[in-house]
């Protein structure tokens, strides 16, 4: 794809999953990636994959959600791979349960991961973006921002939040050369999904739903996303801002 070679990216969540996949994608297509990740064993795994391929990838340990090491780690990764102009807000985390059964404590935390990290992210970057003239975010939400999803209220409507910051700052910024848009998942074979379906009371019965609500009927793979994401990032969708776009083997179709 076009524009992508020797542009720094920064993937967050880039330990494993989608995040792995998509940072192993962008480095093939000739990105210098940050892998960022809370687990820093997990994000070099990731650069170590990518430098075995002759790919260019630095590993990062910071949690997002706290915005001040998020600065300095964003200040790093410029210092060592240049200006990010490429952003990926993967990271996420959810557990599955009705809402009426949740506590404060938990929608903290989902809001803390899914949203706050992600305005921190944007917050954080997108100057660095200003300043070298252009860039492009792609939000990874989910489509169960969309259509909601039974027992993922709070990741719901944090992944809604993103879609509508992301919709926003698209406005914003139309005319600084700062393209945002959102792919949005349906359920995938991550770790992240094998956690959720452990807090429910029959794992094997809620995975199989999710295979069963998919007109393709299977779950997504990690290897399924990256493809429209390294698109997104690239010089070919320089049109191309403030859509949402499910990858969901039809689960969602919307017009």
């Amino acid at each position: 794809m076009r524009g992508l070679k020797d542009k720094t990216a920064i993937v967050t969540g880039g330990g494993g999953g989608i995040g792995r996949a998509v940072s192993q994608r962008l480095a093939e297509e000739g990105c210098k990636v940050a892998v960022l990740d809370r687990d820093q064993a997990a994000a070099q795994k990731t650069v170590d994959i990518i430098l075995k391929q002759g790919g260019v990838a630095a590993a990062y340990a910071a949690d997002i959600t706290d915005y001040q090491a998020i600065s300095n780690t964003v200040e790093q990764i410029e210092q060592q791979l240049g200006t990010p102009v490429i952003l990926v807000n993967n990271a996420g985390y959810d557990k599955f349960m009705p809402f009426l059964k949740t506590e404060p404590a938990l929608w903290d935390q989902l809001i803390s991961i899914n949203l706050t990290g992600a305005l921190n992210m944007h917050h954080l970057v997108l100057p660095k973006m200003l300043a070298a003239g252009g860039g492009k975010v792609i939000n990874v939400a989910s489509d169960a921002a969309r259509v909601g999803s039974s027992g993922e209220a709070v990741y719901a409507a944090c992944k809604a939040g993103l879609v509508g910051l992301s919709k926003t700052l698209a406005r914003e910024l139309a005319t600084k050369n700062i393209n945002l848009n959102v792919v949005c998942p349906g359920p995938t074979d991550t770790a992240l999904l094998k956690s959720v379906a452990d807090t429910s009371s029959n794992p094997e019965k809620l995975l199989e739903a999710f295979k069963n609500a998919v007109p393709m009927r299977r779950i997504g793979q990690p290897e399924d996303y990256p493809g429209v994401i390294a698109l997104l990032a690239s010089d070919d969708a320089n049109f191309i801002t403030g859509q949402v776009i499910s990858v969901s083997g039809g689960l969602t179709m919307a017009g």
